[in-house]
């Protein structure tokens, strides 16, 4: 379950790495239901709480039964936490930046049909008060991504620099959150089928279109990092979303 050394060496030049299909079968399954239950227990909620967040509308209010994300995914349902130990995934994070993770920031994005939503252009470590290249973001595709459906996009090598760009306050659909913009005409339309995980720098410049099909587009994301980073916005043991990888 090792990255070969031409996989690490692309992680480190272009900023990521594609893993098709690594999570498959009933494992993939078994994780993908867990989420259809979370996406249920939204349809009767009126307002965002406990960690639902409900999709905004074009002027950036709430819509009444319609999920956004799940922030703090593996909290609200521990079951997710299984994912995010898979030694599948673990092992290969570990050969970037040592044996010893901890993951904080768990999401969930169903991206749900007709203008589901996740994220504009952005830099995870904007969020994070570091620019440290040893953070390794995580996202893992339970169903099948393409440009339809808001597949992510990356924009190969913008880690090199390890400089954070300037972000600005979204307003509308993407009211949540501070972001970018780049030259689009550069990125990487990561498309891939379920089970998909994509390793990327927290430094490297990424975001995700509008899921204008008929299908969701599942997804999970959160961060690794070596156990003893001190990070003071995720403090372990303070933070409830940071978790030790070995246990």
């Amino acid at each position: 379950m090792n990255l070969t050394p031409e996989q690490s060496q692309q992680y480190r030049d272009e900023g990521y790495l594609i893993l098709p299909a690594l999570i498959h079968g009933e494992k993939l399954a078994h994780y993908k239901r867990i989420l259809d239950e979370l996406v249920a227990n939204a349809e009767s909620m009126q307002i965002s709480q406990g960690g639902y967040h409900l999709q905004p509308d074009a002027a950036g209010y709430p819509v009444p039964g319609r999920l956004f994300k799940v922030q703090g995914l593996c909290c609200v349902d521990e079951r997710m936490l299984e994912l995010a130990k898979e030694p599948a995934i673990v092992e290969r994070v570990a050969d970037l930046i040592g044996p010893r993770l901890h993951m904080f920031g768990s999401k969930f994005f169903p991206m749900l049909p007709r203008g589901g939503t996740s994220t504009g252009w952005h830099q995870d470590n904007h969020y994070f008060g570091t620019n440290s290249d040893e953070v390794v973001s995580c996202g893992i595709y339970l169903e099948d991504a393409d440009h339809s459906n808001g597949c992510l996009s990356l924009l190969p090598r913008s880690h090199q620099s390890a400089e954070l760009v300037e972000h600005a306050a979204g307003a509308g659909i993407l009211a949540h959150g501070s972001w970018t913009e780049v030259n689009e005409a550069e990125a990487l339309l990561a498309e891939c089928p379920g089970g998909t995980v994509i390793l990327f720098s927290a430094n490297l410049l990424h975001g995700a279109g509008t899921n204008n099909s008929e299908r969701s587009r599942y997804s999970t994301a959160w961060h690794y990092i070596k156990a003893e980073m001190d990070l003071e916005m995720f403090p372990f043991g303070k933070y409830d979303d940071r978790h030790d990888m070995e246990n």
